[in-house]
């Protein structure tokens, strides 16, 4: 028999495209961790493109209710025996419809009620720092009349330092010029004593 023969399959074949795409190993992810890690590397081969981000979802809305109804079912003898279906079919879409609208209701109220929890933890906030504002101004305040004293006291002190000296200065003086008139009056020794 003929020797079978893969074509296309070489990575230096002939025909393939000139400055393609390097042959990469398959690479089966194990765990959701390897599976993360690979579309991370697949993403950073390239950094140049762009990455798809999905958009979000549309929510589910239920069809809106007719506004003519056609076929209205009473409570009249002689309905189809297919009749019930079709009823049984609108009572579920009511209900569907009518527990979507709930679900949007409850939803609207959490986002009400989150949004006045948050106003009033942002009110609480403002007062407690305002509080401690004030506290840390009127601490501030005190500090700053307290080196105010401080200086103004040891201003006095040096004043009446100045004060002081000068009149000891001048006491001195006094004292110094009483004791030369005593001197010249009295001599302190005698001379030529024998």
């Amino acid at each position: 028999m003929a020797a079978h023969t893969q074509k296309n399959n070489k990575p230096g074949k002939p025909g393939g495209k000139p400055g393609g795409k390097e042959a990469q190993p398959l690479v089966i992810a194990k765990t959701p961790a390897d599976e993360q890690r690979l579309k991370l590397e697949r993403l950073m081969r390239n950094p140049d493109k762009p990455a798809p981000i999905p958009d979000r979802g549309k929510e589910w809305n239920p069809r809106a209710p007719p506004e003519f109804v056609r076929d209205v079912m009473g409570s009249s003898a002689g309905a189809g025996s297919g009749e019930f279906h079709v009823y049984r079919h609108l009572r579920r879409r009511e209900y569907q419809r009518q527990d979507f609208l709930d679900k949007v209701a409850a939803k609207q109220d959490k986002d009400k009620e989150y949004l006045q929890k948050v106003e009033l933890n942002k009110k609480a906030a403002e007062e407690r720092t305002a509080k401690r504002r004030n506290k840390r101004e009127k601490l501030k305040q005190k500090k700053l009349l307290a080196k105010k004293a401080k200086q103004e006291k040891t201003q006095q002190e040096a004043e009446e330092n100045s004060e002081s000296s000068e009149e000891d200065k001048k006491e001195e003086k006094e004292e110094e010029e009483e004791e030369g008139d005593d001197d010249a009056e009295v001599p302190s020794f005698i001379m030529g004593r024998k």
